[in-house]
């Protein structure tokens, strides 16, 4: 019985955790214009949260088979005998993460008419990494990041087009699919390595 309830409340308190992260890096980007004469173009570090949350509890199977990543009590932790279970994350729980960094951000930069276009734009862009998430490894998530940054900007640019009624719009999307491409692989690398990097750390269950 504790164990079934401490396992919501630690699942619960990692998606806190992750959202925060990726709202202080969404703030912090924000206050950072690259000096890029595209509008709308950024690097979009906070969707490496949202990548390492898709990632991290990817059930094995499939052609992106393997032991998925989870929460494990590290080697030395206080308490980890006593811890018990692993965390994994959903494609909800993951979704939800995106969600609240979304509408956290619009409040806390003061950019209300912002959320439309990270609205649509997250959206997409999650739905399609979901698609990849089924056959992609955990070496290739820098592709999966990489299509999601490409789709996030298409989807911002049909906002766009259909809040302001000006097609011409359209003619900035070459160059944000090039820029996404690399910010998006930028950004699958971090949750690639990240989500590496604990699977050594972490301890073998018992």
């Amino acid at each position: 019985m504790e164990k079934s309830i401490k396992k919501p409340i630690k699942k619960l308190a990692l998606m806190a955790i992750l959202t925060a992260i990726a709202l202080i890096i969404f703030i912090i980007e924000a206050q950072i214009p690259l000096p890029l004469p595209i509008p709308g173009v950024k690097l979009g570090l906070a969707n490496a949260v949202t990548l390492f949350a898709l990632f991290f509890g990817r059930k094995a199977g499939g052609k992106a088979g393997g032991q998925a990543p989870c929460l494990e009590p590290v080697r030395g932790a206080r308490g980890a005998r006593g811890a018990g279970g692993t965390v994994l994350l959903t494609v909800p729980n993951a979704f939800a993460i995106l969600i609240c960094r979304i509408l956290l951000g619009a409040v806390f930069t003061g950019r209300p008419i912002v959320l439309v276009y990270s609205l649509v734009g997250g959206v997409l862009g999650f739905i399609v990494q979901v698609i990849m998430r089924r056959f992609v490894t955990e070496k290739q998530i820098w592709a999966c990041g990489a299509a999601g940054a490409i789709f996030h900007n298409i989807g911002q640019i049909l906002a766009a087009i259909i809040i302001t009624g000006t097609p011409a719009i359209a003619a900035y999307l070459p160059l944000l699919i090039i820029a996404g491409t690399i910010t998006g692989v930028i950004t699958g690398l971090i949750a690639q390595l990240t989500i590496d990097r604990l699977n050594l750390t972490a301890e073998p269950s018992l």
